[in-house]
């Protein structure tokens, strides 16, 4: 499938280094390369597009005054100079928000993102097959197999983390949050210094804090960008 993508930047490098990017990929397609609000309107009035990746800060008309005033909202991946814009990428449900100047690495995290937001739900895999993720923790002198789908959330107490598991029972096992978040699958998301959560698991969430099986998870500040536009 080919993705039919509109670039709007009122500066001309970050759109010229966006158009490089998408070069790499296969399936994705530029239908106009815009520097005004005003002139992707236009576009989108007679062109379908698939994703939008859109400035915020521009000149006449902001971004997300834009994006806000679609009738027809395709997938969107704000880009912006300012990192105090991301809430705004969260109330519009943004696929990523990318900081300029825009490296590939994290470019291609976006557009994965865009993928999955966009695959079906119904399709599998060859992970789908596999045995499922699982980890080996030390604990009590026994080496235990925790299922990564057993897991609710992970809370760091120190130097100990304690692992909440479905069956509501707990794991204590010594180990630093940080160097055990690294061993996790991606569906696990540090949203404080002291909690990582399975994105699997969420039953709500606000700005403010997660809920899992009726206990509130808070979000740190450092981390709130980035936890709310991935769980967009």
């Amino acid at each position: 499938m080919i993705y039919k993508c509109l670039i709007v930047d009122d500066e001309d490098l970050a759109r010229e280094l966006i158009e490089t990017h998408l070069s790499q990929l296969d399936n994705f397609e530029i239908v106009a390369s815009c520097e005004s609000a005003i002139e992707a309107y236009k576009v989108l009035q007679n062109q379908a597009v698939d994703l939008l990746f859109l400035d915020i800060e521009m000149p006449v008309l902001k971004g997300t005054d834009f994006f806000k005033n679609l009738t027809k909202k395709p997938k969107v991946i704000f880009t912006t100079a300012y990192r105090e814009y991301a809430l705004d990428g969260f109330e519009l449900s943004a696929v990523d928000y990318l900081l300029k100047p825009i490296v590939f690495k994290r470019f291609f995290m976006a557009i994965e993102k865009f993928l999955e937001s966009v695959r079906p739900l119904t399709m599998l895999t060859q992970d789908t097959i596999k045995e499922e993720a699982h980890i080996y923790v030390h604990s009590n002198k026994k080496s235990i197999k925790v299922l990564f789908s057993n897991v609710n959330y992970i809370e760091s107490i120190k130097d100990y983390i304690r692992i909440y598991l479905t069956d509501s029972s707990t794991i204590i096992v010594k180990h630093g949050i940080t160097a055990f978040e690294k061993k996790l699958s991606t569906s696990f998301l540090r949203v404080h210094r002291s909690y990582i959560i399975n994105k699997q698991k969420i039953t709500a969430f606000t700005k403010h804090d997660i809920e899992i099986g009726g206990i509130e998870i808070p979000i740190g500040d450092y981390y709130k960008s980035n936890v709310l536009l991935e769980l967009n």
